[in-house]
């Protein structure tokens, strides 16, 4: 079901969920630099140009499925997945990624765009998903257990950032 659609979200109104495009690389990195310099959620330090977010979308687009979740021209959130792992064996297994605009979380878009993008990985015979989160993120952590992943690993003091030590979990989700 990759087709575009459009859903009712009480609240906001009628969204459009369909395939990321390269154009969309100014929204996506709006949206996900608000949690490059403020939050914990990402790893990363460094904001993204457009450019560099460009690329990234390029780089996924066509092997993998990205969607964004779209209202009146806007792009409210964004998820894709993409190879877990370099190595052949690893093929099948797919990391998945879900980012909301600030201010539109719990209004039933992340449960969207996830179950759009299960649906896909299912279609393109990916066998296994992981979700990796920083461990501060509970939120996340509860959301993924609701759309059936399961804790798979804790990893301790992995990750430094805003000078605190972060745990990240590991969710699976067998297909």
């Amino acid at each position: 079901m990759t087709e575009n659609s459009k859903i009712i979200i009480s609240g906001v109104g009628e969204i459009s969920v369909r395939q990321a495009e390269i154009s969309d690389a100014a929204d996506i990195a709006d949206i996900y630099n608000h949690y490059i310099e403020n939050t914990v959620v990402s790893f990363e330090t460094t904001p993204l140009t457009e450019s560099e977010m460009a690329e990234r979308i390029g780089a996924l687009v066509s092997e993998y499925p990205y969607f964004v979740a779209e209202f009146q021209g806007r792009i409210l959130g964004y998820c894709y997945a993409h190879r877990w792992k370099e190595r052949v064996a690893y093929n099948l297994t797919w990391e998945t990624t879900v980012y909301l605009r600030c201010g539109f979380e719990h209004l039933g878009l992340g449960r969207i765009l996830t179950d759009r993008l299960i649906d896909a990985c299912r279609e393109r015979g990916c066998k296994a998903l992981i979700a990796c989160i920083t461990a501060d993120n509970v939120a996340s952590c509860k959301f993924h257990e609701s759309v059936g992943f399961v804790k798979v690993s804790h990893f301790r003091s992995v990750g430094c950032k805003f000078g605190r030590s972060l745990d990240v979990v590991d969710y699976e989700l067998l297909l």
